[in-house]
């Protein structure tokens, strides 16, 4: 991308913004098998439980943790992406 006029910057965005929606997709595949298991096992119970299951705060939460996750785990390396010179870059491939 630094070879077609891409600034650090950009790149280093580009980067964490990957990082946040593998996060986000890695969330939301979470709080989707959660559920089904938690309404699986509410189902085996039967009447022991009482209650919704999970409730949206839960899943808004889960999901923003996914997220800030993704984007702690893609900061490091997206900063070291950003700073490498093209050459370099291209002579690893």
């Amino acid at each position: 991308m630094k070879a077609i006029g891409a600034k650090n910057k950009d790149i280093l965005m580009i980067l964490i913004f990957n990082s946040a929606l593998v996060g986000f997709v890695g969330g939301l595949l979470g709080v989707m098998l959660g559920s089904t298991i938690s309404s699986g096992l509410q189902s085996m119970m039967g009447d022991m439980t009482s209650g919704s299951g999970i409730s949206p705060y839960l899943i808004v939460e889960g999901l923003v943790l996914a997220v800030l996750t993704g984007v702690t785990s893609g900061v490091i390396p997206a900063y070291r992406a950003s700073k490498l010179k093209p050459v370099d870059a291209l002579r690893y491939e």
